[in-house]
């Protein structure tokens, strides 16, 4: 039974607790909805995984509603989410609306993700939310600044934990359904989950979040570079350099 906003946000009572990977095409997303989990982020991440950029920067929303339109066909039941690339919605709140909303008539997807809690991302979102359009927030580590606070953990000092508490619930006052928590210490991810009324996503930010997230090519040891708070439960890379090493020398052989 198709996942929905709803479902996801009973789920910060109720449990279970909220499974998101990302997806870049149809194989994977389909492989990953078989698996019944939750969400499939269709993240600005595969800039980096799939497109070979060195930040999700370049990362354009002609790109991301390609590959959002590829994973869609692949996914029956997850609640599917695209996020908007850097300068599609920071702009104007006129801006955000006309990205979004061709994120979901073009490319079929049911949310749509950006990043930050400043006063111009809390307008977008409350132009999004009115016209129907469901979003999720993101806060801590948002790639998208890279230049400004590059990979480093966020809200280490007193004044940056209070600033992150207060954005959080301005977005979800704003209206956001659920809200991603990124490379932040656990304990101030908790006290973020605890103050809430909506679902916690974590990566990289303990275990008190009410579901986490990962960039499954970081997940299955497929990325180049993978940040260290993502754990590899696999090195795929590795298994796939050898069965490709293996059928090389079957052909080279003529075996």
């Amino acid at each position: 039974m198709p996942v929905t906003v709803e479902q996801l946000q009973s789920r910060k009572h109720r449990g279970p607790r909220i499974v998101a990977l990302t997806a870049w095409d149809f194989t994977l997303a389909h492989i990953l909805d078989q698996t019944g989990i939750d969400l499939v982020l269709v993240g600005d991440s595969l800039g980096m995984v799939a497109l070979g950029y060195d930040t999700t920067l370049p990362v354009t929303l002609a790109e991301m509603l390609h590959h959002t339109k590829a994973v869609r066909r692949g996914v029956s039941n997850a609640l599917v989410v695209m996020d908007l690339p850097f300068m599609s919605y920071q702009s104007s709140p006129q801006q955000a609306l006309a990205s979004a909303g061709r994120a979901l008539k073009e490319a079929g997807a049911q949310a749509v993700k950006l990043e930050g809690g400043q006063p111009r991302i809390l307008k977008a979102v409350r132009r999004l939310v009115e016209v129907g359009i469901p979003v999720v927030g993101h806060l801590g580590l948002t790639p998208q600044s890279v230049r400004i606070m590059g990979y480093r953990q966020q809200g280490t000092t007193d004044q940056g934990a209070a600033t992150l508490r207060t954005q959080a619930q301005a977005l979800a006052a704003a209206g956001i359904f659920a809200l991603v928590l990124e490379h932040i210490p656990a304990p101030l991810a908790a006290t973020i989950t605890a103050e809430l009324p909506i679902p916690t996503i974590g990566i990289g930010a303990g275990p008190a979040c009410d579901g986490q997230v990962l960039v499954t090519a970081d997940l299955l040891g497929l990325s180049v570079r993978r940040p260290p708070f993502a754990p590899a439960y696999l090195d795929l890379r590795g298994e796939i350099t050898q069965v490709v090493g293996k059928f090389a020398q079957q052909v080279r052989e003529g075996a």
